[in-house]
Parts: structure tokens; sequence; C-alpha cells
């Protein structure tokens, strides 16, 4: 195994809080694009590139501090065509994904496959979740260590087949492979010198692994004391066989004359679940695509192969998929529960404000609004095109973060919240409304309209004013960076997304509660709630 231990540079100059370092910069001249050291940065040809815009240093070749300057950026920037013509494109690092691709392709040892990227906390975490040392694998359980060793590398060979399945990161444990030293005594040999078996391997035991004869005591600490060979005297099979074992009549007989030395493959470890020898198939998805569909796209293709005979399973073995899909899993089943559950609640809270079954729902309509909302946000987050400007010199897609979202648990909690606050402006324009219709007592249809029209005019910035602080609060989560960022921007861009299309219901429900009012009139049916308010007068 080789492990490689990855620190990343922040993009800019930062100081010890973080924040980013003006220097005095030099917008209109072209220089060479330079490390943070200034050294010059070679194209294929020797030649460096040139940039646009320079960083004045002082006589140490210091850059100067500036509060009126610009950051400098330390990652590796586009060539610009126009500065540089008819030189070969050279992509620019924008990403830690961008990093990570370049040290993967750099850093490719024949012979050996790379693991997927994981943050030290990040790793850590998934170990304890699931044991393995990557957010996603297969389990393969098995009788014994070789059958498993070769089920899992069939397994190795058939995901790396799998389109989504980053085909570098796939890895089958190594189980059977280490070199272990055997010494098999001969009893028959022993019993003719006179000797027994707890003789000989005190022998050994003293020459190669150590007895402990005492323990020294210095202050606190505690030093077990071992006698063995010296290291030249027991380091090879050769010097082993030398070793001499004392006979009863006080003859030394070498090692080799009542033991066989050899060395034998075994285990590098050994790994055991629910009573069963475990071996473990590694593996990662590729960007942009989500867990859960990856594992599942392995299983359909692994159970193609078993179905068609390509793989079969010896008797007592099995697999299963673990990781970190596995809590996308158990959380969709609960979702599945919670999501019914809270619009049936927030229809019996709204019930319970307006009495009516016809107004509850007009209000409830807000929520189908906002749901369409909130997966048009999730779809123009996967559109190129999105934001694709700049404002004073900060690219609009990397303030927000514009990349494909995938439909996880922290977007349906997304929705979740979207769902409680979808009905804030239902509620307030049909609660005016019901006052307003009350108060005046409606009996035609040209009075329904009017009536409808002031509501909605005297309701219009109130609504405004509650749709606009979520957005304006909502602003700052997409915005976000660092620990957690991750999870708040999912669960923020259908909560955004929502709302702005959520505006759509003062004008819906205004126009949906007039028109059922007028359907009562022609009708001539009476709301019970008229007749309440006239008594209650």
């Amino acid at each position: 195994m080789i492990e490689t231990v990855i620190n990343y540079k922040s993009e800019y100059i930062v100081d010890k809080d973080g924040h980013r370092i003006d220097f005095r910069y030099d917008g209109d001249e072209s220089d060479w694009f330079q490390d943070e050291e200034g050294n010059l940065l070679p194209a294929d040809d020797g030649q460096p590139y040139k940039v646009q815009g320079r960083f004045e240093r002082d006589d140490d070749g210091k850059l100067i501090v500036d509060p009126n300057g610009a950051p400098f950026r330390r990652w590796r920037r586009p060539l610009d065509p126009v500065l540089n013509p008819g030189r070969q494109a050279w992509a620019g690092i924008t990403t830690p994904d961008d990093i990570w691709h370049e040290i993967t392709e750099a850093g490719q040892v024949p012979g050996t496959t790379s693991a997927p990227r994981l943050q030290p906390i990040a790793a850590r975490i998934v170990m304890l979740q699931s044991g393995m040392r990557a957010p996603m694998g297969v389990k393969v359980k098995g009788p014994d260590l070789e059958t498993i060793e070769r089920v899992a590398l069939e397994i190795e060979r058939y995901l790396k087949e799998v389109p989504s399945v980053e085909a570098s990161a796939v890895f089958a444990d190594r189980i059977v492979g280490k070199p272990y030293l055997e010494i098999d005594f001969d009893r028959k040999k022993i019993a003719r010198y006179g000797l027994t078996i707890r003789e000989v391997q005190n022998v050994v035991e003293v020459a190669i692994g150590g007895r402990r004869i005492t323990t020294t005591v210095e202050g606190r600490e505690r030093f077990p004391v071992r006698v063995r060979y010296m290291r030249e005297l027991r380091n090879e099979i050769e010097a082993m066989k030398k070793i001499l074992v004392p006979a009863k009549g006080g003859a030394q007989i070498p090692l080799s004359q009542v033991a066989e030395i050899r060395y034998h493959r075994g285990p590098q470890v050994i790994k055991s679940e629910d009573t069963f020898l475990l071996g473990y198939v590694l593996f990662d998805m590729q960007a942009g695509k989500a867990e859960v569909n990856v594992v599942e796209d392995c299983q359909r293709y692994l159970q193609g192969k078993f179905d068609g005979g390509e793989f079969v399973l010896p008797p007592g073995v099995s697999y299963e998929f673990a990781g970190n899909y596995e809590n996308q899993v158990r959380s969709q089943k609960t979702l599945m529960v919670v999501l019914p559950l809270a619009l049936f609640v927030i229809f019996i809270i709204l019930y319970l404000q307006f009495r009516s079954v016809i107004t509850t729902s007009l209000v409830f309509s807000g929520i189908a609004i906002a749901w369409a909302g909130g997966f048009i946000m999730l779809w123009l987050y996967g559109q190129p095109w999105l934001l694709d400007f700049s404002v004073f010199g900060t690219e609009m897609q990397t303030l927000f973060q514009i990349h494909p979202i995938n439909l996880s648990v922290a977007v349906w909690v997304g929705f979740l919240a979207l769902f409680g606050i979808a009905t804030d402006d239902g509620v307030v324009i049909a609660t005016y409304l019901d006052q307003s219709f009350f108060r005046n007592r409606i009996t035609t249809s040209a009075e329904a309209r009017r009536a409808t029209l002031a509501a909605g005019l005297r309701r219009v910035r109130p609504c405004l004013m509650t749709t606009a602080t979520t957005i304006l609060a909502l602003l700052a989560v997409l915005t976000s960076t660092g620990r957690g960022s991750d999870i708040m921007v999912p669960m923020a861009i259908p909560s955004f997304g929502g709302m702005l299309i959520a505006v759509m219901t003062m004008l819906v429900v205004p126009v949906l509660y007039c028109s059922v009012q007028e359907w009562k009139l022609k009708l001539g049916i009476e709301d019970p709630r008229f007749a309440e308010h006239a008594v209650d007068h």
C-alpha cells in the first residue's frame, strides 16, 4: 500500500484568520505567469505564459500589501488565448477536484490503483460506519480466505466495467500473500535425541522470539528486558538452521536436524463480521453521480453477470454492498413516512385556521407551486450557463457554487422546510379575503371581484416582505463555504427556488378564492362561516 497525504493550499494568499490579503496590482500591464515565490512557470516548450495584469514587488522580491490591490491567486489559472496566441490550451485549476484529478494522473504507479479521496476526519467517520476506508464498497463473506480473495478479485474486475464507477479507484483486498515463517518439528527425531517438544520450543523462543527475564523500573515507566540471539544469527533461514539445541548427553544438535524451517504464504490481515470471514472490494463513483444510483448500477451489473453464468459464487460465499449509501437508503424510507405526514399536519393546521376544506386547499396549492420551484432550481444548478458571468472580478458560479445537485437527504430536508414557509403568502392573503368577504356580506359577483382586488392590493406588500426576508436569509447560506456547507447548500437550494416561485401564490390564491365565491353565489350556496360571523357580530 502506498499512502499519500496531500495538504491543499488555499486558492489565494490569506492571513492567519483565513481572510484574503490584497497586494499592489497593475491590471493594465501583462506579466509572465509566476508562482507565490515569483518563479516563472514554463510552458511545454520551455517558455512561460503571459497573463493580464502584474503584481508589483519590493526590492527583496516580496509582494507589496495594498488594501486597494488584488488578491494573489496561487492555483494555476487557465491560459488566456488573446495574450498567448497559437499556444496549446492550458486548463486552469478552479476547484479542489481539479487538483485531485491532476494528482491522480501524475501519481499513477504501475500495478497500483488509486484510492477514493477522503479527508482524514471523513475517512475515520466512514470507517466507523462500515469498517472500510472508502465511501462505498462490497463485503465478501465466505468460509476461507483464499476463496474470498478469489471472488473479490473477480468482483473487482467486473466493477471496473460499470460506467458510473471510477475504474482507477476499484481495489479488492489482497488477503493472502504475506510470508509466514513456519518451524515444523519432527517428533520422531526429537525423541531419538531424548528431547521433548517443550524443550525444543524453549530454545526457539529464546533464540528467535526472545524471552522476557526481568523488568526495569525507571520512574513511572516500566520496560521489559528480553534475551535472544543477535540479529545476524536469526535473520535468515540458513542461520536459524544452525541454532543449537542441547541434548541429554551434552551434545549440541542443529535445529535443522529436528525441524523443517520454511516460508508459507498466509493472510496479511484477518477480518470477520457476523461470525464470517470477510474481504473488502473498495470503489468510488464518477464525478457528478449519486452514491445510491452508482450502487444500484453495480448491483444490476453483477446480477446480470450472475444470471448469465459468467459470475459464479462458490458454495458458502456471499457479498453485499456497504457504505454511506446505506444512510441514504435508510433516510429515504424514513422520508417516505415523514413527507406525507408533514403535508397532512400542515393541511390540518390550515384547516383549523380557515374552517373550510376549499379555502384550505386553495392555500395548500402554494406547496405544489413551491415544490415545482424547488425542482426548477435544482435543474438550473446543473446548467453550465447559469450565472456564467463575473461581478467586480468575482465569478458568480464560484460564489454560488453552481454544480449539479443530486437528490439527497439534505435536499429533501430542504423541501420539508420549504413546505412550512410556502403557505405563508397564501395564509396572509386568504385571511384578509375571509375578513373582507364576511365584513362586506358579498352578494354579487361584481362585489366579490372588487373585494378580491382590494384585498390583493392591501396584502401585496406583506406577502413580498415575507418572501423577500426568506430569500435574503437563504442567500447567505447559498454562498457559504467551509465546514457544513456541503450539507447546508443543497438544503437551501429547494427553499430558495421554491420561495422565488411561491410569489405566484399571492396572484393565484385570490383568483381561485374569488372564482369559488362566485360559483357559490351562482348556485345559491351560503358559506356557513358567514352565518357564524353574523351571529358573533
